[in-house]
């Protein structure tokens, strides 16, 4: 046994003499000054306003609301054996650490008491059976926990981080030789930033005052000490979420060190070939989720550097990261072939693309385009940074895939870009050919109008995809109808009760969710939050 662990180290030790690390000098490095623009978290003491009961009502969304039955001190000046089951409602969705204290009001414990806590984020969690459970994401994300209690007066401090509005409380044990009560409960919400103001102008409807209003609050409780995905699920960094938070973050909070450091822990943790992960985790100390390597993620890395630092000036920073947006476009460019169109299979081994939650999305054109609106912004940050003369090929080669892609995709009798070996109409695919500049403003907004009335056509799936529509409307030209999108999507959720916007929304589909489980979904999602910068990005579309 002993020497095979001595086997064992020398080998360890031996790849890692002989491994190549690109990032090798700067890696250290990276990850300090990470560490150093890691924000402190604000920390705002939150109580529930009432009571509620749930209703089942097919008209709310997924078939659930609920209505005010009673005070809190309905519950807090009786027996909690009388009550047995209560539903408490904090009034807004909140990320943090729950607490509750229990007060003796009747001799003396003699056994302890089991009690059960359900944590929802909209009404239909506190109303879905989660066992058996169907869904292929972990059961443990669900927000249920039952807590055995040895001894009553004293407050307890539910471990794990949560996030939520509603919380049932269910008594499952208890001895009938004595009784007590609720005296408080508490949350410790957290965020990392600070409550501002965004003004809006006196023309602005109600509609997108309160979209605005949610969207501000939908990335503040993702605003952590990352940029998180979601705050109940997954609560990791994301590149795509990344991106969409930053933009919107410009455009609200203005807290440029959280994008510099969520940039700069995806630059330490990246593989040692060049490549970022896709996702990293911050704890028990930073590490990426290994062998996760999303390409059209990758590409946005650069983007979303480029955006930081026409934000902030911090030329530092982006020359500091620049290894990294050569290597990503390195790696994309891999998968170019002779004729200038990505070929998934140029490179062997697993290829992974995002793009939307959408079944049945090709995703060819999509990438295609990407790979030219990449080539052109990470130019645009050559130039920037006096870099242009390294890179000076990718001009050249992003026209070469963007002349590739007209000939081998644009569909001329439909006026549509079409992917795939099935020729796949789908409305992403328009949006990258207008966002990369491959379709002009006129064809974008003759594609977009064309495929908005084929009833075949593979819609968005999720507000990720939602947000690149509304830019590429915006781009054609399509203001009025980027508007009626926006009011209409985003609106709807907040019709529907929305405190948050939502990781999946299908206004067709209520119960849609990429895990076969709706109340896994995450009802706090980063990538939702974009309304905000659109609203305040182009107030002469938003708020006339």
């Amino acid at each position: 046994m002993k020497k095979t662990g001595i086997s064992l180290l020398f080998i360890i030790l031996s790849l890692s003499l002989f491994a190549q690390d690109v990032y090798q000098a700067e890696r250290a490095s990276w990850l300090e000054k990470a560490e150093q623009a890691k924000p402190a978290l604000m920390e705002t003491i939150c109580k529930p306003l009432y009571l509620v009961r749930s209703v089942q009502d097919p008209d709310a969304f997924q078939g659930w609301r609920t209505e005010k039955s009673e005070e809190m001190d309905a519950l807090y000046n009786i027996s909690f054996k009388e009550k047995k089951e209560v539903i408490a409602d904090f009034g807004k969705h909140i990320t943090g650490y729950y607490s509750f204290f229990l007060k003796t009001t009747y001799r003396t414990q003699d056994a302890p008491l089991r009690i059960k806590f359900t944590f929802a984020e909209v009404p239909a969690e506190l109303n879905t059976p989660f066992d058996p459970y169907p869904g292929t994401l972990s059961r443990a994300w669900l927000q249920d926990e039952i807590v055995t209690i040895t001894q009553v007066d004293q407050e307890i401090t539910i471990p794990r981080r949560l996030s939520f509005r509603y919380v049932k409380i269910e008594l499952l044990g208890y001895s009938p030789d004595f009784d007590f009560r609720f005296a408080d409960m508490t949350c410790k919400a957290v965020s990392s930033a600070q409550d501002i103001q965004v003004p809006l102008a006196a023309t602005a409807s109600e509609e997108i005052k309160e979209i605005n209003r949610v969207s501000l609050e939908t990335l503040k409780e993702c605003m952590q000490t990352v940029y998180e995905d979601g705050p109940k699920r997954d609560m990791r960094l994301w590149i795509g979420d990344l991106y969409l938070e930053s933009l919107a973050n410009t455009y609200s909070f203005k807290n440029h060190d959280l994008t510099k450091r969520c940039l700069y822990l995806l630059a330490g943790l990246a593989s040692t070939d060049g490549r970022l992960h896709a996702n990293v985790f911050e704890n028990p100390e930073p590490h990426p989720q290994y062998e996760s390597h999303c390409l059209d993620y990758s590409l946005l890395y650069n983007v979303t550097l480029l955006e930081y630092l026409k934000a902030t000036g911090d030329k530092e920073t982006a020359e500091d990261l620049w290894p990294v947006v050569t290597n990503q476009v390195k790696e994309a460019l891999g998968f170019v072939n002779d004729k200038y169109m990505f070929d998934p299979y140029k490179k062997e081994g697993f290829l992974w693309l995002f793009f939307d939650w959408r079944d049945g999305l090709d995703r060819n054109v999509a990438i295609q385009g990407l790979m030219v609106y990449a080539l052109n912004s990470s130019y645009e940050l050559a130039k920037m940074l006096g870099k242009e003369k390294e890179v000076k090929e990718w001009p050249e080669i992003a026209k070469k895939m963007a002349k590739a892609a007209r000939s081998e995709l644009y569909d001329s009798k439909q006026g549509v870009f079409v992917s795939g070996p099935d020729n796949q109409v789908s409305y992403l695919s328009q949006v990258w050919m207008i966002l990369s500049g491959v379709a002009s403003p006129a064809e974008g907004k003759k594609a977009l109008n064309t495929v908005f009335w084929m009833p075949d056509a593979v819609y968005p799936g999720a507000p990720y995809a939602y947000h690149y529509l509304i830019e590429a409307m915006i781009k054609a030209g399509m203001n009025d109808q980027a508007k009626e999108y926006l009011v209409t999507y985003w609106g709807g959720m907040v019709k529907k009760g929305a405190d948050t916007f939502w990781e999946v929304y299908d206004p067709n589909n209520e119960y849609l969710s990429p895990y076969n489980f709706f109340p896994v979904n995450s009802y706090c999602h980063a990538w939702s939050c974009t309304p905000v910068y659109f609203i305040q990005k182009y107030p002469e579309i938003f708020q006339q």
